[in-house]
């Protein structure tokens, strides 16, 4: 009889079609090229991390997927990044949608000097006319989503800024998921917590890693060792433009990396 061999969730997503696509992607910043051909598969409901060396271009390889590099001035790219299908550069994309879909967490918390209730109501509201009821809920669910619900539900019109580091960041994860994006980018989110606040913001990305897709970057190997499911090892090309030199599952590039380059860094032999 022969014998059946089953996917691992990882395989049988790679069968399917990916999420995002970041596709022979460079970005530059004037003629000065900070990412170089970087494609980047990431898949439906799971966590990918990017990783690498500081200058190695990996928040403006984040920053791109939303579109948040647009903000500054002489950037441009080459390349797509595709979402379900949809080539979020594409002339006709509004990029107030595409950050709607594409949702950032910040490496500092940064709630909105408002109370709490309206950190998440306001981005709703931008969506156009809701009622207070389901408002409220929205509000509510989100809270309760980022594991907040509980720490704030008898303070929600006191300040977001009076809230701990930990708890401003869940907040700032509220806000995002309130408007439902399909995608959640956070760059380096517990750069600035305790190890009591980054162990809790894991596992809430374990958690929301069911409802979204999540890209993350992160200096800190073991939480990308905990965290992620896919890892993306980034470099500096002698040019300085960052590329991308090590995709995979996150126990293969951490165990059994195919480019030594990868090697050294995860084991802190780089440099």
């Amino acid at each position: 009889m022969e014998t059946q061999l089953t996917a691992t969730p990882l395989e049988a997503q790679a069968q399917a079609e990916p999420k995002l696509l970041v596709k022979q992607l460079s970005v530059f910043y004037g003629a000065f090229r900070a990412v170089a051909d970087v494609t980047m598969p990431v898949y439906k409901n799971t966590i990918v991390a990017i990783i690498g060396p500081s200058g190695c271009g990996k928040s403006t390889l984040l920053r791109s997927i939303n579109r948040m590099n647009d903000l500054v001035a002489g950037s441009h790219i080459k390349g797509q990044v595709i979402l379900d299908g949809d080539d979020l550069y594409a002339p006709s994309q509004d990029v107030v949608d595409v950050r709607k879909r594409v949702g950032m967490v910040f490496q500092r918390p940064n709630p909105f000097p408002k109370s709490i209730y309206e950190n998440i109501a306001f981005g709703i509201r931008l969506q156009g006319r809701i009622s207070k009821s389901d408002l409220d809920g929205i509000v509510e669910n989100s809270l309760r989503r980022a594991a907040l619900w509980d720490d704030v539900k008898d303070k929600l019109q006191q300040s977001g800024t009076a809230l701990s580091g930990g708890q401003q960041q869940r907040l700032c994860i509220a806000r995002a998921i309130a408007v439902e994006p399909d995608v959640i980018l956070m760059d380096e989110p517990c750069a600035a917590l305790d190890p009591i606040a980054t162990i809790k913001i894991e596992e809430l990305m374990q958690e929301l890693k069911h409802d979204y897709t999540i890209v993350i970057v992160t200096h800190n190997m073991q939480q990308a060792s905990r965290a992620s499911d896919v890892t993306a090892m980034m470099m500096m090309r002698p040019d300085r433009a960052g590329e991308l030199v090590e995709f995979g599952p996150t126990h293969a590039v951490f165990t059994q990396p195919k480019d030594k380059r990868t090697h050294d860094y995860v084991t802190g032999r780089f440099g």
